[in-house]
């Protein structure tokens, strides 16, 4: 038997052969829509689409009801508690919804999630355990993870070996200790969880978790920035950060070389051609052909997209670095401000903030990343295997369809990710930002959009669909 529903139906969409799934039995409840065509008329509340997901023979939840106000939700919560062990499936609360599809268009939503609803969850199943030790995990950017190794228990149709304990100022705020008996719950009833110490059975034997003061991957200085509470191993070259930096840097955010996938980074690093990212640039047809993935073309087409990638603009390889709180957008900003990637890696905390949305706390890990001598190092590598470290001018040129223009995106794009429609602006002369205001060109609306559409209505600036967007760029 499957040791608990969760896994059985993620294994079961997951199977190649549709045999094999179609034999599990898998049911659903109907919850929701994407998209919908072909309906006599739009809905216009939520609980008016479920009613037709009933009539159309889909299966839908009876523990579900429509509550007038908040006073009705918590009694609903506090009911539905009773009767959540006496269910067919297991459930671990309610989500509650805005019903009517125009107050919903209203509120919008992240880039995460809807503002129109809300996971109402109950505490999470608790067992007692007791940390055996505390292991550290490296992860993409050097930031150390304390993770619980637990004696195993079993919660929830699950066996918990292990915990994050996140960073060392939750271990401090838990106040626990290895040897401590601990109290485990799934959050979410996914992610095991430290929520407590039992305290009262200390007898005295236990020990303090304290940071490391050397990589445990690499050996390498470990830091903890003033602004962060993470402590962080600062060797670009550490092997447990690297096959994670490597996708990293080829993504297609960052150097874009096509083909360069998880497959091809781990391989690369475990047969141990690759230290670096620098080393990517350095890589031969022998090299690739030596490793069970590769055969003559592909070998080829990997070599050709490496090459492709050295003439990558700064932004894009201030990107795949991974520099700590550098997104997309601020890579674009720095490259924009800096022009070369010496100025740039050169520059103060002070000069840094002088770019446009960077504040202190980007400013200082940027400046920090770029101190270290493992860093200066891998910097002087790139520039020996050719990469280009400078921005091409972006101002406003003869011919550039959006040259001057300023674009903010709201709401969900259908054509293409939000990153990719703000890259398209850039290459076409244009400029992307994050907030509305009075200089801002066009505010582009996608699906479900949030409060940038109302403030552009507010201040008078030109709304642009999807469709217009599309037209706009060719």
């Amino acid at each position: 038997p499957f040791v608990n529903p969760r896994n059985c139906a993620a294994g079961s969409l997951r199977q190649k052969d549709p045999q094999v799934a179609a034999s599990r039995r898998l049911r659903f409840f109907a919850h929701s829509f994407g998209r919908l065509e072909g309906a006599p008329k739009p809905f216009a509340s939520h609980s008016e689409f479920l009613e037709a997901c009933l009539d159309w023979g889909f299966a839908v939840t009876r523990e579900r009801r429509l509550c007038p106000d908040i006073g009705a939700v918590l009694s609903f919560y506090r009911e539905f508690r009773e009767e959540q062990d006496s269910l067919p499936y297991e459930a671990d609360g309610l989500v509650v919804k805005v019903d009517p599809y125009a107050e919903q268009r209203v509120l919008g939503a992240t880039a995460k999630s809807p503002r129109w609803a809300i996971a109402f969850k109950y505490p999470g199943r608790q067992a007692t355990t007791r940390i055996r030790s505390v292991a550290f995990s490296v992860g993409r950017t050097g930031t150390i993870t304390p993770v619980a190794e637990l004696e195993p228990v079993f919660l929830a149709g699950v066996t918990i070996s292990s915990a994050s304990l996140h960073n060392f100022a939750e271990i401090e705020r838990l106040g626990v200790r290895v040897g401590d008996t601990v109290v485990v719950e799934l959050a979410g009833v996914v992610i095991p969880k430290v929520v407590k110490g039992v305290l009262s059975r200390r007898e005295g034997s236990q020990t303090p978790v304290r940071p490391p003061t050397q990589c445990p991957s690499c050996s390498g200085p470990v830091e903890k920035e003033e602004a962060f509470v993470a402590y962080r191993c600062v060797n670009p070259s550490c092997p447990a950060q690297l096959k994670r930096a490597l996708l990293h840097f080829a993504s297609r955010g960052g150097m874009d070389i096509e083909g360069f996938g998880e497959a091809v980074a781990e391989a690369l690093v475990d047969s141990r051609r690759l230290k670096d990212v620098s080393g990517i640039f350095g890589l031969d047809k022998e090299d690739l052909l030596k490793l069970p993935l590769f055969a003559e073309k592909r070998a080829e087409n990997l070599l050709s997209a490496i090459a492709a990638a050295k003439a990558r603009p700064l932004s894009r390889l201030l990107y795949g670095l991974g520099i700590p709180q550098v997104g997309e957008r601020t890579a674009s900003d720095l490259a924009a401000h800096f022009k070369t990637l010496a100025r740039a890696a050169s520059a103060s905390e002070e000069e840094l903030t002088l770019v446009p949305e960077v504040g202190p706390t980007v400013a200082g890990a940027v400046a920090g990343f770029f101190r270290h001598l493992q860093v200066r190092a891998l910097l002087k590598k790139l520039e020996e295997a050719g990469l280009n470290t400078s921005e091409p001018e972006r101002g406003p040129k003869a011919g550039a369809p959006l040259a001057g223009k300023t674009f903010v995106f709201t709401g969900e794009l259908e054509s293409m990710p939000r990153e990719d429609a703000e890259r398209k602006v850039r290459e076409l002369g244009g400029k992307a930002s994050a907030s509305v205001s009075k200089k801002t060109s066009f505010v582009v609306v996608g699906r479900e959009p949030g409060s940038k559409a109302r403030k552009a209505a507010q201040l008078g600036v030109s709304l642009l669909d999807e469709a217009g967007f599309l037209k706009l760029i060719g």
